[in-house]
């Protein structure tokens, strides 16, 4: 039977009947440890942090984006390359699904005029606490500050715990330890060489919905940091969205470039830089805009005229002088070109650290269709660990939710077989 031992705490020999071992107490984590506890068994969910659910937390803090409600198939397409392996999970527990379960909790969700799906109150503290409730209730217990540091010799679970080294021998395990993003709440990777010991095949982490390095000068750097570039477009291969994005010291950030970092960060990897074109009047017609760029200005100076006539005020008309330089104004063909289709270089993607959320992870090919390792039986992994992306708009956490309760499912399979 499986034990749980305190090394420095508690005496040798402690059984207990079907415990299984959750460690990640994210979104995936706990999702998991409803579906184990609703099933009468024993749950004991471990996590480094003092607190649980840490980056769920970050995650709402502008407004608990849960999931989005634009039409299903379409909602699938936004996994990209993962799709196939993501589609089975998520068609067991769907957008809707996630809805109807949040109202389960006792909190009602609507739709936003983007189709992204939020709390009533748009904030995640309250659902958190009232998921967590229920868990207490089903008789989940949490052990915070319990880093893990892999298995002993005897095949044990060895975690960090503020009382000095704590085993646990469980009948199955759920990793639940996030990607390698926003490390300061918990997803640190440190994951990654336990399981690669191991012999589990791991694409490499990389940035997903992250920023992009652009070799600005110091005078815009300094002047534009932190302003925010809005109503603007981007078009990137075949692809074209409309949004806002943010200029930063170290080149450009926001949803409206995160919707392309995927591509943006691929191009790079392959050819050492990616350019996209951003539209400065995305509402604009080409042809309106040649007609106003053109119109007699008399004695007013470009600028003025740029910002009275297209309202290109300081932040849209310095990009324009940044990227291709004076030059341009003195040709006005190419200065109503470049306002509709402005070539930005973008060089390298930010740190993983700084991103919302990773790409990689455990490959698909290592686990089987209830999220086992086949290499370790019993070991379960789940969460944004597994090798998917997603863009920001509700996907990441659905997905997450959708592949906590496909663990859970699969450790009760493996635990009844």
């Amino acid at each position: 039977m499986p034990s749980l031992l305190f090394l420095s705490a508690m005496p040798p020999n402690i059984y207990i009947k079907n415990i299984v071992a959750i460690i990640g107490a994210g979104p995936a984590g706990l999702m998991a440890a409803e579906v184990l506890s609703q099933n009468g068994i024993r749950v004991d969910v471990y996590d480094a942090m003092p607190s649980v659910g840490r980056k769920f937390l970050m995650a709402g803090k502008g407004g608990m984006n849960i999931t989005h409600a634009e039409p299903y198939s379409d909602f699938l397409i936004r996994y990209g390359p993962c799709k196939s392996e993501i589609e089975p999970l998520l068609n067991k527990f769907t957008p809707t699904d996630l809805r109807e379960w949040i109202k389960g909790l006792g909190i009602e969700t609507f739709v936003g005029s983007s189709g992204r799906v939020f709390p009533s109150d748009m904030k995640a503290a309250p659902l958190l606490r009232a998921w967590l409730h229920r868990l207490r209730e089903n008789g989940v217990n949490f052990h915070v500050r319990h880093r893990w540091c892999g298995w002993d010799k005897n095949g044990g679970l060895r975690f960090d715990s503020p009382q000095g080294e704590y085993l646990v021998n469980a009948t199955a395990v759920v990793l639940a330890l996030g990607g390698g993003s926003w490390p300061q709440l918990g997803s640190d990777a440190a994951w990654v060489p336990i399981l690669s010991q191991r012999g589990i095949d791991i694409a490499p982490l990389r940035p997903a919905n992250c920023g992009f390095e652009i070799t600005w000068s110091t005078h815009f750097r300094e002047r534009f940091d932190g302003e925010p570039l809005k109503s603007v477009a981007i078009t990137f291969g075949d692809i074209r969205k409309q949004g806002e994005c943010i200029i930063t010291q170290h080149g450009i950030e926001g949803g409206l470039i995160y919707a392309f970092s995927a591509a943006l960060r691929d191009e790079i990897e392959h050819k050492g830089s990616a350019i996209f074109k951003l539209d400065l009047l995305p509402d604009w017609s080409p042809q309106r805009v040649h007609e106003e760029v053109h119109h007699p200005r008399g004695s007013r100076s470009l600028s003025s005229h740029l910002q009275s006539r297209l309202g290109l005020r300081s932040l849209k008309a310095n990009l324009l002088r940044e990227v291709l330089g004076n030059l341009i104004f003195n040709d006005m063909s190419c200065l109503t070109s470049a306002i509709k289709s402005l070539p930005i270089k973008v060089i390298s993607a930010r740190p993983l650290s700084e991103a919302i959320s990773s790409a990689g992870g455990v490959k698909f090919e290592a686990l089987d269709t209830n999220l086992m390792l086949r290499n370790l039986p019993g070991v379960f992994c789940t969460g944004e660990m597994l090798d998917w992306e997603a863009p920001t708009g509700g996907y990441l956490l659905s997905a997450c939710f959708a592949t906590g309760r496909a663990a859970g499912n699969g450790v009760i399979k493996w635990l009844s077989s």
